[in-house]
C-alpha cells in the first residue's frame, strides 16, 4: 500500500468519525430542545422525557433540521406560546455548541 493509499484511508476514517459524532450531537441537540420546549409548554418530567423522545425520533424519520423546526414551532404554537420560528432556529444552535461540546467531553 502506498503513502497516497495510507493517506486516503485515513481521510476517509477521519470523515466516518466526524460523521458519526456529528450525527450524536444532532441527536443530543434534539433532546434537549424538546426538553427546552418542552418546559414551555408546562410538560411534567415523564412528559418532558417523551417529547423530547418524540422530537428525536422526528428527525430519524425525516432527517434535516426543517422538520424539527416546523414541528417544535408548532407544538408551542399549539400550546399558545408565543415564540417564532427565527427563536426556535436561534435555539438550535445554542443547542448544538451545548451538544457538541458534551460530546466532547465525554459527558
Amino acid at each position: 500500500m502506498t503513502t497516497f493509499d495510507e493517506r486516503e484511508e485515513g481521510f476517509e476514517r477521519k470523515f466516518v468519525e466526524d460523521e458519526a459524532l456529528e450525527f450524536k450531537a444532532t441527536a443530543r441537540r434534539n433532546r434537549l430542545l424538546g426538553l427546552w420546549a418542552g418546559e414551555l409548554m408546562g410538560l411534567n418530567e415523564a412528559g418532558l422525557d417523551d417529547y423530547a423522545a418524540a422530537i428525536v425520533r422526528a428527525d430519524v424519520t425525516t432527517p434535516g433540521d426543517e422538520d424539527v423546526l416546523r414541528r417544535v414551532s408548532r407544538d408551542l404554537e399549539g400550546a399558545g406560546i408565543k415564540v417564532s420560528e427565527g427563536q426556535v432556529r436561534g435555539k438550535m444552535d445554542e443547542l448544538l455548541a451545548i451538544a457538541r461540546g458534551q460530546i466532547q467531553s465525554g459527558e
